[in-house]
């Protein structure tokens, strides 16, 4: 009988959870799953696995690193050349259907994270960003995350600023297309960007309107509570504002269409159930 543990609690094992050489351990940064031993498949167990790989089980829907995670599980458990047949098949299958539920599906689709759904309207705005200088001003998680994409989607002149210098050229050093600067260089900062993206952790407006240059034509993104850009911003020549609200509408917008294909997934989920009996059911008659 192939058997599971199943923890939600952020990614800390307890002492009970250890990896197996009949197993697979499944750890991210919101579970802790253990999946081993031979024989049967439960209809529940393999039902928990696939809803976790098509991202139905994560907190933001559909998302699509727990999938790649399962893989690495999975290929890492292998390694050890024991794995029964069973748990080989269940993952073999759970990776398929979360290929399945994102191509045949829209569970995916359309961006849920505020570091995601900036990006893309960045991208939209402005498609070619290989031509344009991106200023990031605060260092955390959003804009790290915000910075990957960028990397991700062609960005190669990047400026990073924070209060604290040091912050800004630790995270810089990761990336050979990032310059670090201090906050108290903005001015020339703004007066060289094409897209300012604000998010920093500071009780008051950081850059006001003669903080800009004159009539250049930029992107500005604030994404800080309270705002760090001056609202009055939007109205001068040349100057696209995003708030954080406009982001975060964007991205409850995405995740209700994403909702609305949780169906089409649990029938793509029970149909690879179905699928996974009539495997057993045959292995046991060539068995038997």
């Amino acid at each position: 009988m192939v058997n599971s543990i199943i923890v939600n609690n952020r990614g800390e094992s307890p002492t009970f959870l250890y990896p197996r050489e009949d197993g697979v351990l499944l750890k991210t940064c919101a579970r802790t799953e253990l999946y081993w031993g031979d024989g049967d498949i439960s209809d529940g167990t393999a039902r928990h696995l696939f809803r976790v790989a098509a991202g139905l089980e994560s907190p933001l829907l559909g998302e699509a690193a727990i999938l790649g995670q399962i893989k690495q599980s999975y290929f890492e458990a292998k390694k050890t050349g024991k794995l029964p047949s069973s748990i080989n098949k269940l993952f073999q299958t759970a990776v398929y259907v979360g290929h399945r539920v994102r191509s045949e599906t829209g569970i995916a689709r359309g961006a849920v994270s505020y570091s995601q759904v900036t990006v893309d309207i960045l991208c939209h705005e402005l498609p070619d960003l290989g031509n344009k200088v991106v200023s990031i001003i605060g260092v955390n998680e959003l804009t790290e995350s915000i910075l990957n994409f960028l990397v991700a989607r062609g960005a190669t002149n990047i400026l990073l600023a924070n209060r604290s210098l040091n912050k800004a050229e630790e995270i810089a050093h990761k990336h050979g297309n990032v310059e670090a600067f201090s906050l108290s260089e903005k001015r020339d900062l703004l007066g060289l960007s094409d897209v300012v993206i604000c998010a920093t952790s500071a009780p008051h407006t950081i850059i006001r309107r003669a903080d800009l240059p004159f009539g250049k034509p930029q992107l500005l993104f604030d994404l800080a509570n309270p705002q760090d850009i001056e609202s009055g911003v939007a109205d001068l020549a040349g100057k696209r504002l995003f708030s954080l609200q406009q982001v975060e509408a964007l991205a409850q917008q995405n995740l209700q269409n994403r909702a609305l294909e949780i169906s089409k997934c649990e029938a793509i989920i029970e149909e690879e159930i179905a699928n996974l009996q009539h495997w057993q059911q045959y292995r046991k008659k060539m068995v038997g």
